[in-house]
């Protein structure tokens, strides 16, 4: 399967792109890389790199003159939903070159996802259960303990280190970041956030004790980062204002009235909401002030999962912890484990009282699917973890095996 001819766009800000294609090459493989921004420059080590300087405008033309120009075979990048990306799967689709995503893992902490197409709604991962089933029966059994621990203070250090360094009008001058926050005041938010964790997580255990306290059904709303693109091109809520809302709207009229609802914030949250309040005020105008929580911090999902008969999201990975946890799960948009049996999919007002917890059976052949198919075990941003997370990519690459199971050995 040599011979191949690989183009990364932009990808994990770590150097997890450029070991990559280090270890193509060193399988006889040809890698080439775009450049579209200083930071891009700054993690790519390595021949093959060329700067786009030109304007987004221009960039569908160029990418589609680059692939003909060096017979490119395989797109690699994280984040099709960017701009610059979506522009270079739809030529590259044009001219049946093949298409490679990767992220964090839908399963945590220390798996990455490589997947062929997209993740979301793009997915090409099934969602009947009679085709999960048989793609489980082909896989083997998914070792879920966690064996790498990645590094959030290496992680925000280099994510402060490319965004900022992309801020510079030279020598990219017409880059357009794919943020939707400017970069200095997220990073001003998050820093005040990361001063009061320690508060707040001990503030959101208590509000979570005194809860489960109360003797009736709890159930969870997980917040998801308004960034992400599983919530900007994945769902039809324009923010987590407006999927807060709407759910807090139908517990009010649906939910038992012993239920409460706690509302619990992302832990990379930046901060330039007040989402206490702002939840605070969506409770108050629903008249359920005294039934609903919010909870800041960064309390671990898993006491909060368990506490709880159900959890609601749009498309948060958190959903699959609950699935793996048996509690009933409803993604109000385009999740990958939005399946019969898995998922509620009775809709939102009728999940309070009727929604059952996944099938387990099918639930474990769901993470048995998704473990070996779409996925390789590692991390982006400390080592060994991206040691293993490179040496799984380049294995799935070389041997063009994506969404299917990895051969023994």
């Amino acid at each position: 399967m040599s011979g191949r001819r690989f183009l990364f766009l932009q990808g994990p800000i770590s150097p997890f792109f450029a070991e990559v294609a280090a270890g193509l090459r060193a399988l006889g493989h040809g890698c080439w890389r775009i450049n579209l921004c200083l930071g891009d420059r700054l993690f790519w080590r390595g021949p093959g790199a060329v700067d786009y300087r030109g304007r987004l405008g221009d960039w569908p033309a160029f990418v589609d003159a680059f692939y003909a120009r060096h017979g490119i075979t395989d797109l690699v990048l994280l984040g099709e939903q960017r701009p610059y990306h979506k522009a270079a799967i739809a030529a590259a689709r044009a001219r049946g070159i093949a298409v490679t995503v990767t992220d964090f893992g839908y399963l945590r902490p220390d798996w990455v996802v490589l997947e062929r197409d997209g993740m979301g709604a793009e997915s090409r991962f099934p969602r009947d259960p009679a085709a999960i089933r048989a793609l489980a029966a082909l896989c083997p059994p998914p070792d879920l303990a966690e064996h790498h621990r990645d590094s959030f203070a290496t992680q925000a250090r280099w994510d402060v280190l490319f965004h900022l360094a992309s801020l510079l009008p030279w020598p990219f001058p017409h880059y357009e970041s794919f943020l939707l926050h400017p970069p200095i005041p997220a990073y001003l938010g998050t820093a005040l956030r990361l001063v009061l964790r320690r508060r707040e997580t001990r503030r959101a255990a208590e509000v979570l004790a005194a809860a489960a306290a109360g003797g009736g059904p709890l159930f969870l709303f997980a917040m998801q980062m308004e960034t992400d693109y599983s919530i900007r091109a994945y769902s039809r809520f324009p923010d987590m204002d407006s999927a807060i809302a709407e759910t807090v709207a139908s517990f009010a009229r649906h939910a038992p009235p012993e239920a409460r609802l706690l509302v619990k914030v992302h832990p990379l949250d930046p901060g330039l909401k007040a989402w206490a309040r702002r939840v605070r005020r969506i409770a108050t105008a629903h008249g359920v002030a005294g039934r609903v929580d919010y909870m800041g911090g960064a309390l671990p999902m898993e006491p909060a999962i368990a506490a709880c008969r159900g959890v609601v999201t749009v498309n948060s990975t958190v959903g699959v912890k609950s699935i793996l946890m048996g509690r009933a799960t409803l993604p109000l948009g385009e999740a990958i484990y939005a399946a019969p049996g898995i998922a509620w999919g009775g809709g939102l007002d009728r999940f309070w009282i009727e929604a059952p917890p996944p099938d387990p059976d099918l639930a474990a052949d769901f993470i048995r699917a998704v473990a070996a198919c779409l996925h390789v075990r590692g991390c982006y941003y400390t080592r060994p973890g991206l040691d293993v997370a490179v040496a799984g990519t380049v294995r799935r690459l070389h041997l063009d095996l994506l969404n299917a199971p990895l051969p023994a050995g």
